[in-house]
């Protein structure tokens, strides 16, 4: 059988423009990846071929060809945001669903790799560690791992069945969503919950409990799922991230994120009454 590999620049899959997004299993054989021979349509410089562990099976081997940020395409290739796929995924899109854990996975290890090239501390190249996620200084030993930031986002809703969204100013126009934010240093997920709604909309909140947690590989998140009552305050956007937030009804509702988003999921199981 031919090897087959993931092809990613940035937060991007890569595919030949003969792959038709309608039927994109094909291409990617139903999840299994593109033939890797297409590596040589690449320069050589530009590349990075590299293989990890599956989680889902750890005798699975996944294949990652990954190119460099600033190359150029061969005219007959194109670029799928993988937050696109992950949206086509959850609506039925592509018939490879079960493979959408592993395409995040290779691409989270894909930047990773980008970024890590050269040691923090004196700037040496870097070396893999055979068998593991890791590299290590020659010069000054220093490793480097996938570096994972968690950051929360929350579910945030009244005694009167509402639920408050917010448009960030880096939103498309008309589009609402949680509040979020990463977890800073000494905080625990709950204070880093309180904390971010109280800075970006004003809001006091309470009964904070977790939910649900998705791999967020853009480029090296964790988002963890909670949700809130809210306690006090009045809505008030800090104007900085946040240009607008407001109470919404189930039969009011904003432009929402993409299918496939933990955020548009927490939405869609208030919106069907689990929450």
């Amino acid at each position: 059988m031919d090897k087959r590999a993931f092809f990613f620049q940035g937060d991007s899959l890569l595919m030949p423009e003969s792959c038709q997004e309608q039927n994109i299993e094909n291409c990617f054989n139903s999840g299994a990846g593109l033939p890797l021979e297409l590596s040589n349509e690449f320069n050589a410089d530009d590349i990075d071929i590299f293989e990890i562990p599956a989680f889902d099976n750890l005798s699975s081997i996944i294949t990652v060809a990954s190119i460099a940020k600033e190359a150029s395409l061969p005219g007959n290739w194109k670029k799928l945001p993988v937050r696109q796929l992950l949206s086509m995924s959850a609506s039925g899109g592509v018939t490879f669903s079960a493979n959408i854990n592993r395409i995040i996975r290779a691409c989270h290890i894909a930047q990773w790799r980008g970024d890590s090239r050269f040691c923090g501390t004196c700037g040496a190249e870097n070396k893999d560690v055979s068998v593991q996620i890791q590299r290590v200084c020659p010069r000054c030993g220093r490793n480097e791992f996938p570096r994972i930031c968690p950051a929360v986002i929350v579910l945030i809703t009244d005694d009167e069945n509402r639920i408050l969204l917010a448009h960030n100013k880096h939103f498309k126009e008309g589009l609402y969503s949680h509040v979020s934010g990463f977890n800073e240093a000494g905080e625990t997920l709950e204070e880093t919950a309180a904390r971010e709604i109280k800075e970006e909309v004003n809001v006091e909140v309470k009964d904070i409990s977790y939910i649900k947690s998705q791999p967020w590989p853009f480029p090296n998140s964790l988002m963890l799922g909670f949700r809130a009552k809210y306690a006090s305050g009045i809505i008030q956007p800090d104007g900085e991230e946040i240009e607008d937030a407001k109470w919404f009804t189930k039969d009011n509702m904003p432009v929402l994120p993409g299918e496939g988003s933990l955020s548009r999921y927490l939405i869609e199981r208030w919106l069907n009454g689990s929450y």
